[in-house]
């Protein structure tokens, strides 16, 4: 931890489990996307430390609802939602970035028991880092042990706990970064790693108007634009590429029937790129675009059989006041 507050050291650690190089495993992404047809680009390269800091703009953007109405669910049920587990229980979170909204959790549990070990997982160190130094300044009572890594392998570094239970965050509607079979996939890996006391928390982003959605992830401020943009400025220090990256247009779109939102990068013009820590080129024409990210949205009904496609049920479900977003509270079915 950077520069950590007194006394706060002893009570965190972050762990980096054994695993692919991270620039050898962007290396090889971007190789194999930038190859196929249409390019594509995992979403999760966008967490570097300036695009997590830009993605932090992001959630205070007038459009982009999605925090707000998560905030206002767990503002009002985050004492509800910790008695779901018992005393004492361990807080893992997903994806948990600034953990800004999690301190009311944090805060819950504390309540209860007095003590919290909390484990977040993320991809970026930085942020993981970042939000240490401030939940220890303002929780006594709480440790954190951090794992910098994806989804997947943070679960596998988990381990045995001590405390009676866990309680699972997957929250900010990350779930929706992954294909309808995929999510459900990727919740059945969580659903094995649960006891019959455990719970995971999941934020959903609700279907609703094109407009709404489309205005979420095109900003007026182009503040997405320049995260999605982003993406190619990091080829570009990390892998040696030559994009123009300014010259690159943001574009996002809603596609109702199947409740998807999609973002891309669209070329100005036909262009050649080289990447030189992949000894490669890739060819642009005018108006190609690199998809960057999917963002799936559910009505309830396609939650609750995301649920159970996964082996769990939904034992609590609340939405914001605009009916906009759902925190779920999921348990292993019996």
């Amino acid at each position: 931890m950077r520069n950590p507050a007194p006394g706060t050291s002893s009570r965190f650690e972050i762990i980096q489990p054994a695993r692919t190089e991270p620039l050898d495993e962007l290396a090889e992404e971007v190789a194999r996307g930038l190859r196929s047809r249409p390019k594509r680009i995992p979403c999760r390269f966008f967490y570097d430390a300036v695009g997590s800091r830009i993605f932090e703009e992001i959630c205070d953007l007038p459009e982009y609802y999605l925090t707000r109405a998560e905030d206002e669910i767990l503002a009002s049920r985050a004492a509800e939602i910790a008695a779901l587990v018992p005393a004492g229980a361990e807080l893992v979170e997903l994806g948990s970035g600034s953990a800004r909204k999690t301190s009311r959790l944090i805060r819950a549990m504390l309540q209860r028991s007095g003590r919290l070990r909390y484990v977040p997982i993320d991809i970026s160190r930085a942020a993981l880092e970042a939000s240490a130094d401030r939940l220890l300044e303002t929780h006594q009572g709480l440790s954190i042990r951090a794992i910098a890594a994806e989804y997947v392998e943070g679960l596998d570094a988990l381990g045995d706990t001590a405390a009676p239970a866990r309680l699972v965050l997957f929250l900010g509607s990350n779930v929706g970064n992954l294909d309808r079979s995929g999510a459900a996939a990727f919740l059945r890996r969580i659903a094995r790693r649960l006891s019959t006391e455990d719970r995971l928390v999941l934020g959903v982003d609700l279907r609703k108007g094109k407009d709404v959605l489309e205005r979420a992830y095109g900003d007026a401020r182009g503040v997405t634009a320049r995260f999605n943009r982003n993406l190619l400025a990091r080829l570009n220090a990390e892998l040696g590429a030559d994009f123009d990256a300014e010259s690159f247009r943001h574009v996002s779109f809603y596609l109702e029937d199947e409740g998807r939102i999609e973002m891309h990068l669209e070329s100005p013009s036909a262009c050649r790129v080289r990447i030189a820590r992949l000894g490669m080129e890739v060819e642009l024409e005018a108006g190609e675009r690199i998809h960057t990210e999917d963002s799936y949205k559910y009505a309830a009904a396609e939650i609750e059989a995301l649920a159970a496609a996964a082996g769990l049920a939904v034992l609590e479900a609340w939405s914001d006041r605009e009916r906009r977003f759902r925190v779920n509270v999921l348990g292993r079915r019996e």
